[in-house]
């Protein structure tokens, strides 16, 4: 079992991390701001299950391929890239409601959470980042290295699961005044779109 002072010293870590902004807190923000608190949410929940899957990956050590090998790194980066683009040229094109009381949704959570999980692990970053960050924190004596990195990487899904909350619900809230606007219901999509597509851009951009 990981031994009290290293868990300590891991929290605070990614405490301090989960809640500088990033791509995550970028998207969850734009989801609430634009579709709801409760689509926020789905966003954050989408995103976590992304790093259920990077710290399997990491465990089982496929990300390790992925580190080594430019091409499959370049790959898996620009499908990234695409869809990010993809769904960020849909919002803009989109036609935007305005009718401000019409209470729709600009997408559904279960939509909303399929497209986190996707875009999460679609990101190679995110694997290496696992791969490198959780393996700093196992120590051998502390016993079975799998059980360590696999309670690490549940730490890190929980703290990045609370912080996208609140994310989402300060964003939901500023978002359900802004969706009163008619002007705003009309660039809203452009501009979630526009983050979107600024997000896939940088994902293009990124080295190993």
């Amino acid at each position: 079992m990981i031994d009290l002072s290293t868990l300590i010293a891991y929290i605070a870590v990614v405490f301090g991390f989960v809640f500088i902004p990033g791509p995550a807190t970028l998207l969850t923000i734009a989801r609430a701001t634009s579709s709801g608190t409760r689509v926020g949410i789905a966003t954050g929940a989408g995103i976590a299950a992304g790093d259920v899957f990077h710290t399997v990956m990491a465990m089982v050590g496929i990300s390790a391929i992925i580190a080594t090998s430019a091409t499959l790194f370049s790959i898996v980066k620009y499908i990234g890239a695409a869809y990010l683009v993809y769904l960020g040229t849909r919002a803009i094109i989109e036609k935007a409601p305005t009718d401000p009381t019409a209470g729709t949704l600009a997408i559904s959570a279960g939509k909303a959470f399929r497209q986190a999980v996707l875009t999460e692990v679609l990101n190679p970053k995110t694997a290496l980042f696992f791969l490198a960050f959780l393996p700093q924190f196992v120590r051998p004596e502390n016993g079975s290295a799998m059980i360590q990195l696999a309670v690490l990487g549940i730490i890190f899904v929980m703290l990045g699961l609370f912080s996208t909350v609140v994310f989402a619900v300060s964003a939901g809230r500023v978002g359900g005044f802004l969706r009163q606007n008619p002007t705003v219901l009309k660039w809203q999509g452009k501009v979630v779109g526009g983050i979107y597509c600024a997000l896939g851009v940088r994902l293009a951009l990124q080295q190993r």
